[in-house]
């Protein structure tokens, strides 16, 4: 089939599956004489594989590395389950820093008026220059636990100074 058969097959849009072959995910197709790529139903099912990875928010070197692992009938299951882990590991810590963000944009808003005067704590929030200690990366992704301005949040969902 072609790439636009594979594609509606598999899920995976046509320049998505050239990104990863490009990027070495995924195998070059074997082309025709006037240069189309023809994939199989093997390579479907690779892309199948690799669109659900996706969409469980694995990145490209970890899909790489499930690829790897469903292609070897003698793998250790442990190893699969190990990565999930630190997946998951990686999507609490994210998960933290979106609630974090929510909870001082919340904290702004219920701060702003939203009336017809000029002032606004969001505005300005976003408008002053952030400390030193604030730029630095803090926690095991690099990335600052704090919302804008220094402010965390604190219990209740509220964003705290």
């Amino acid at each position: 089939m072609n790439i636009g058969d594979a594609a509606k097959a598999s899920g995976v849009s046509a320049k998505m599956i050239r990104h990863y072959e490009s990027v070495g995910l995924f195998p070059e197709a074997v082309r025709t004489e006037s240069g189309y790529r023809q994939y199989t139903e093997k390579e479907v099912s690779t892309l199948r594989f690799v669109r659900q990875s996706r969409d469980l928010g694995f990145s490209i070197d970890q899909i790489r590395q499930l690829l790897g692992l469903w292609q070897d009938r003698k793998r250790p299951s442990r190893q699969v389950r190990a990565l999930a882990l630190a997946h998951i590991e990686e999507l609490d810590e994210k998960l933290e820093e979106l609630q974090a963000m929510k909870a001082t944009l919340e904290h702004l808003v219920h701060c702003c008026h939203g009336d017809d005067r000029p002032d606004c704590p969001i505005i300005d929030s976003l408008a002053q220059e952030r400390s030193e200690l604030e730029r630095r990366p803090v926690g095991a992704t690099g990335r600052s636990r704090r919302g804008m301005n220094g402010l965390r949040a604190g219990r209740g969902g509220r964003a705290t100074d």
